[in-house]
């Protein structure tokens, strides 16, 4: 009996990567999709020998594109892009991205395809984000009407560009500024999605969108105040007026554009519009509970990463403990 094969676009980024893990772990074949494979070759070890392997596609290029899906039995699509710099476009990446990868997968016969988006997806949004995750769903449903799509909130784990960019900025500023303070997020855990999207790939799911969201949910300010107390700092959390915000974005957006996307700024025009809409599932919507996995909450998981931010990182608390004995 021959052993199925996977192929995970994106294998080797933030998602990717939890997907890559449980479906080797399942006992597939996983091809590892990404432009660079000299920069996934950590994904190897997920496996035995030779089970986990990257290979060179973008999925705005058709031939490699085709190359990756050939003799796959399940496609997971998690490639996604938070700015734009230079080619790497939100259309490009998540508009046309993942309509060029559902069209060849339809093509070669593929069994099973799972789309990552985003909760917001919106192909009318005044997000360029939001509007091309939308665009790309369409796409998705449009050429592959079999495909499961799931919609996360913003996600949390240990490679997280949430949690560890404000914890990192609470090392040195004794401000954190926040866009959007009040904009609630119903945060969900990597592996969580990974789950999801693994058993949609292994044992199949309802057709359809499901959004994906935690068991808490809390305005940008309540976690930014939770992962404080965690990294044990005492930093001034304050809401950053939407015009000033305004005004942050578009130097940032004209350094980026001037530097090719080489320096990136804080803050995007684009990220503006995004933080102005909470971030939770919708009533009544399809979630994790639906594709069997039960949500992981928040403090199960953020010590173990957040640790590091602490003033004396692993050793802060052995020094709590000396303090107390002390007094």
């Amino acid at each position: 009996m021959s052993v199925p094969v996977v192929t995970i676009f994106g294998g080797s980024g933030f998602i990717g990567r939890y997907v890559a893990q449980r479906m080797a772990r399942a006992g597939w074949r996983v091809r590892v999709a990404v432009r660079r494979p000299d920069e996934a070759y950590f994904v190897r070890p997920y496996g035995v020998v030779g089970q986990v392997e990257p290979i060179q596609a973008n999925v705005r290029d058709e031939a490699s594109t085709r190359r990756a899906i050939v003799g796959a039995d399940a496609v997971i699509f998690c490639v996604g892009v938070l700015a734009e710099a230079g080619a790497q476009s939100f259309d490009a990446v998540m508009r046309e991205g993942p309509g060029r990868v559902a069209r060849i997968a339809a093509e070669e016969g593929v069994a099973r395809l799972v789309h990552i988006s985003a909760i917001g997806a919106d192909p009318e949004s005044d997000s360029g984000y939001a509007a091309a995750k939308g665009r790309g769903e369409r796409a998705v449903r449009e050429a592959f009407p079999g495909a499961v799509i799931l919609r996360p909130s913003v996600v949390f784990g240990t490679e997280d560009q949430f949690f560890n960019r404000f914890a990192a900025m609470a090392r040195l500023s004794p401000v954190i500024p926040l866009v959007g303070a009040d904009t609630r997020f119903q945060p969900v855990y990597v592996d969580d999605v990974a789950a999801a999207a693994a058993g949609a790939a292994l044992r199949g799911a309802a057709p359809g969108v499901y959004e994906l969201g935690g068991p808490e949910v809390a305005t940008f300010r309540e976690l930014m105040r939770r992962m404080l107390e965690i990294i044990r700092r005492r930093r001034l959390v304050v809401a950053l007026p939407r015009p000033i915000a305004r005004l942050v974005a578009k130097a940032s957006d004209l350094v980026s554009g001037v530097t090719g996307g080489l320096i990136a700024g804080p803050l995007t025009a684009d990220q503006v519009r995004q933080l102005a809409r909470d971030n939770v599932v919708a009533p009544g919507a399809a979630g994790l509970a639906d594709l069997g996995v039960t949500a992981t909450p928040m403090q199960a998981v953020l010590e173990s990463y957040l640790y590091a931010y602490r003033p004396a990182g692993q050793y802060t608390e052995i020094q709590e403990s000396a303090v107390r004995a002390r007094s």
